[in-house]
């Protein structure tokens, strides 16, 4: 007799699809996740909607978004019945008729995505007698998730202390090297589970000013100084780094556009208390081009902020 054996949440996920689509059909099965507005495929089951994992919906417009309300049953034979599913958007894009919908959730209760299904024809209204093992296999999804989640958890502050070797003399913050690393590391974790980040390019204005008017010692100072003010910035999750003679970057983990707004703020403070000026670029990791994108974005806002004096 075979024996399933799951060694993470990605491998769950991929045996569950095959397994309700195997039990119930259904032309696509997805694990997803919430973060924003956005609706992020992470895992797909597709026999004929071309939906890949890495694919981005928009949470209002989706079936789940009323599922999770309550407008609408987690189980629909025939989905065009229901009024809140009519009027979802995402059925104006692609045809659907049938819909299976089961909330996945965090430790604390919070939503984290869906597992769900559609099928672009009505389906026997005898699938909703399935409802119980579709409910019993998202909460065990749900619990090897919220596990998996714990341990990602760990995995990056174990990450962080690796790193610690690979930091810069001068301020104690982590290199270039470091930077790379723990930036590959956080991309895998956004890929596999959603998660939002957010990049900073920050570049001290007047650092070569400072040398050849105060001396090197000086601008030693101003560096220590900027690197302060952006690890008292950050969170403790965070990653602060010295990338070259007057660069920095941060990257925040878990954190939307709202988050980012309030971490530029308390750069930009910070900075501004310390006495350092500096340009700063921003970008929030778009799941369909990865966090070294976002990277070259917040560098290219640094430059265009730089020249623009801002």
């Amino acid at each position: 007799m075979n024996t399933l054996q799951f060694n993470d949440f990605e491998s769950a996920g991929r045996a569950v699809l095959a397994f309700l689509h195997k039990r119930l059909g259904f032309d696509l099965w997805m694990v997803t996740r919430t973060e924003g507005d956005n609706w992020i495929v992470l895992q797909s089951e597709d026999h004929g909607y071309g939906v890949e994992p890495g694919t981005v919906f928009r949470w209002a417009d989706s079936f789940c978004s009323q599922m999770v309300k309550g407008n609408g049953p987690r189980i629909a034979p025939r989905s065009d019945c229901v009024p809140a599913y009519v009027e979802a958007a995402i059925g104006r894009k692609v045809p659907i008729k049938a819909y299976v919908g089961m909330p996945l959730v965090r430790s604390d209760g919070s939503l984290f995505g869906t597992l769900c299904a559609i099928h672009p024809s009505s389906q026997p209204e005898s699938i909703a007698d399935e409802q119980q093992l579709v409910e019993m296999i998202g909460g065990l999804l749900s619990t090897i998730l919220q596990a998996e989640l714990k341990c990602a958890e760990e995995a990056r502050r174990a990450e962080h202390l690796q790193a610690e070797a690979l930091t810069d003399t001068l301020t104690t913050l982590y290199n270039r090297r470091g930077w790379d690393r723990l930036l590959d590391a956080e991309e895998t974790r956004c890929t596999r589970y959603g998660h939002p980040a957010t990049v900073l390019a920050v570049d001290l204005d007047g650092l070569k000013q400072v040398n050849d008017t105060h001396g090197h010692a000086a601008g030693d100072e101003l560096i220590r100084r900027a690197a302060a003010a952006l690890r008292k910035a950050a969170r403790t999750m965070d990653v602060v780094a010295r990338l070259g003679g007057d660069e920095f970057g941060v990257l925040s983990a878990e954190c939307d556009y709202e988050g980012s707004q309030v971490l530029l703020g308390r750069v930009k403070l910070g900075l501004d208390e310390a006495g350092v000026k500096a340009s700063i670029g921003l970008a929030v990791r778009d799941p369909a081009t990865g966090l070294k994108r976002a990277w070259e974005l917040a560098d290219q806002q640094m430059y265009k902020a730089k020249r623009a004096g801002v």
